[in-house]
């Protein structure tokens, strides 16, 4: 079992800041373009749950609330599917393209993925949801392996 720290193995945003702060615009840039703070904040807590950064769970928690997501959907946000009434069409669109492109289980997204995300997303949002999702995991790759203390900021 493994245990978390109180400081980080390395401060990877201080000893590589020209990976950190292009990421961070193109993160802000990709939120920004989708337009839609309540479902960006579902998209960032979704895949932060499948890759477990807490550091980001904890972050995007807080932001869902500023943005006024409700707790009960916070809470049920890792079962969305069997909670679908919880969740627009759009929102459930959205996730299940956050789960495969964060998983790729196949090696690929599936075409029924993307088309049902393309079905509530015009071409620019869609491609920056796609930019959110990929930034996302960036970040909790890199979060996760330098074990971020959760609440530490960068």
């Amino acid at each position: 079992m493994t245990t978390t720290a109180e400081t980080a193995r390395l401060n990877f945003y201080k000893l590589a800041p020209s990976v950190y702060q292009p990421l961070l615009n193109a993160h802000i840039a990709a939120k920004k373009g989708l337009g839609d703070d309540v479902l960006a904040e579902l998209v960032l807590i979704r895949a932060s749950q499948i890759n477990h950064c807490a550091f980001c769970l904890d972050m995007h928690v807080k932001d869902a609330q500023k943005a006024g997501v409700s707790e009960e959907r916070i809470y049920l946000l890792n079962a969305w599917e069997e909670a679908g009434a919880h969740y627009t069409e759009k929102e459930q669109a959205a996730l299940a393209l956050t789960e495969a492109v964060t998983v790729l289980t196949d090696g690929f997204v599936p075409d029924a993925v993307y088309e049902r995300a393309a079905a509530h997303f015009d071409e620019p949002e869609l491609a920056h949801l796609i930019a959110l999702i990929t930034t996302i995991n960036m970040w909790n790759r890199i979060n996760v392996a330098v074990r971020q203390p959760i609440g530490s900021g960068s």
